[in-house]
């Protein structure tokens, strides 16, 4: 009897003194919103799957914070590419007193999610939305660790002009705040070279039937096609104009269509080979740590990576950088920190200008090559 006796003591106090360790560690939780559902899903994933590897990452070196140890957990939300969906789930996130947000995907629902955020006073940082406007309102809780549409838009013109010597281009966009910001862009400097915008039409990202606007712009004898918009888009467009004849017409996007999946959507026409496309930062092989990065993503992901994952890596860093500087996981004491952020990730060294927006921020051209995404620069 004495003997049970001693056992539950010791039990009892066992569990004591695993309740303390347990009380010790500190769960910091990190948001993380992308459309996890419908046609631009694939970029969700791959965007979600970069913070899971970051927090991962970061739970492996035993961080301690302000004398406590840290550990991180992912709150994931789908928004669905939805603007009305976006700021309801930063609502949700900001109820749910996240520490910080990596995200969105979209200009189109960062933008509105960018208020909730400044006034819930929580940071967010996004590797994926490069609409100029994101950083106008001067948030302070706002910041961007990818070059934006200036830097796109700016760098196919001028490489349609001065490479390619094209004289005509139609423009076609999404109608989002991501698709028609970055053809403003493309269209501003490619006529500012003395190109001629021969014709613009409008779709939506939900569409995938471009024969009557396509018509119209045969009419019209482009030597090339600037579309503002996501795969999801590009890759059926890309099929028709094979079916229309436009074969040998260039076709030039940004981000939204530089993606492996592109290739898969375009179902193998011939037009693939004519596109031109731009990311706003180095190319894997020239980031700091992108090919080793790039294996371990690919041995845990296998066959998801399309674009921003290293981005949302990095921007989970730069947020718990931020915090450890401060020696607070408290938005209201860190978040201050993040605008002196000299952080060494992956992706680039990253620091911020006063807007928030990426200092020195990398741009780089691709083309495909028997299907697959080769950079140019």
């Amino acid at each position: 009897m004495q003997f049970k006796l001693k056992l539950t003591v010791l039990a009892a106090v066992a569990a004591v003194a695993g309740t303390a360790v347990a009380q010790d560690v500190q769960v910091v939780k990190i948001g993380h919103v992308a459309p996890l559902s419908g046609a631009q899903a694939h970029y969700g994933k791959d965007n979600e799957n970069g913070v899971r590897m970051a927090i991962e990452d970061l739970n492996a070196q035993g961080i301690t914070i302000a004398g406590k140890k840290v550990r991180f957990e992912i709150v994931a939300e789908d928004d669905a590419a939805d603007p009305k969906q976006g700021t309801a789930a930063a609502q949700k996130l900001c109820d749910a007193k996240v520490a910080g947000v990596v995200g969105h995907l979209n200009s189109g629902t960062t933008i509105p999610a960018s208020k909730v955020y400044n006034d819930c006073g929580i940071p967010h940082v996004t590797g994926a939305a490069t609409n100029p406007n994101l950083t106008k309102p001067g948030y302070k809780t706002t910041y961007r660790i990818i070059a934006n549409d200036n830097a796109l838009g700016a760098g196919l013109a001028l490489y349609a002009a001065d490479a390619l010597k094209l004289k005509k281009i139609a423009i076609i966009d999404d109608r989002t705040a991501y698709g028609q910001g970055v053809a403003d862009v493309f269209k501003k400097i490619a006529a500012s070279k003395g190109i001629q915008i021969v014709d613009e039409q409008f779709t939506t990202d939900k569409a995938t039937d471009f024969m009557a606007i396509l018509t119209a712009i045969k009419s019209k004898g482009p030597d090339g096609i600037f579309f503002g918009g996501m795969d999801p888009q590009a890759g059926p467009m890309l099929r028709q104009m094979e079916q229309l004849g436009l074969s040998n017409v260039k076709y030039f996007g940004g981000d939204g269509i530089c993606t492996s999946e592109i290739a898969k959507l375009s179902g193998g026409a011939k037009t693939l080979d004519n596109v031109v496309c731009a990311e706003g930062g180095a190319s894997l092989a020239k980031m700091p740590g992108g090919t080793a990065w790039k294996a371990k993503y690919d041995a845990k992901y296998p066959a998801q990576f399309q674009v921003y994952s290293p981005y949302t890596y990095d921007a989970t860093f730069v947020l718990v950088d931020a915090m450890k500087r401060a020696g607070s996981t408290d938005p209201k004491v860190y978040t201050a920190k993040l605008g002196e952020t000299s952080f060494k990730g992956v992706t680039s060294t990253i620091s911020f200008e006063s807007n928030g927006e990426l200092k020195n921020p990398a741009m780089t051209l691709y083309v495909y090559k028997d299907g697959k995404k080769s950079a140019l620069n």
